[in-house]
């Protein structure tokens, strides 16, 4: 099995941390951008797209702040995470998704991400 790579981008969203929060941290505000139906039980995350359903562990949580997931079929050290970024001096507010792919289909995850935040930022209005 090929190594997975840990990518990292960033996106520039207008919204408060707080609100954008819930959209990464709570079932019902993932289902609206994330995936088709997420449900929650003891910390593990079911995400369902298309009939096809993925388990994850939630992980690591700050308030406000940062969700980090891990796929329960995975190998323990990939994970992955959404980071709230607000700039101290201008208050403005970026999500850094920070993932792990096999590199040849890297371009391919960052457009999936890309996609889904961009449906995300529709969904805030922002």
């Amino acid at each position: 099995m090929s190594e997975k790579k840990k990518f990292n981008i960033e996106y520039e969203i207008k919204s408060s941390p707080r609100i954008l929060y819930g959209f990464l941290s709570e079932a019902n505000g993932l289902t609206q951008w994330f995936a088709d139906n997420v449900t929650v039980r003891d910390q593990v995350y079911t995400f369902t797209w298309d009939d096809e359903q993925q388990k994850a562990k939630l992980i690591a949580v700050r308030e406000n702040k940062l969700v980090r997931f891990k796929w329960v079929d995975d190998d323990p050290q990939y994970f992955f995470e959404m980071e709230i970024l607000q700039d101290e001096l201008t208050n403005d507010v970026a999500l850094s998704i920070t993932d792990f792919a096999i590199e040849d289909t890297i371009v391919e995850r960052k457009q999936i991400w890309d996609n889904q935040v961009e449906y995300l930022i529709s969904v805030l209005g922002a």
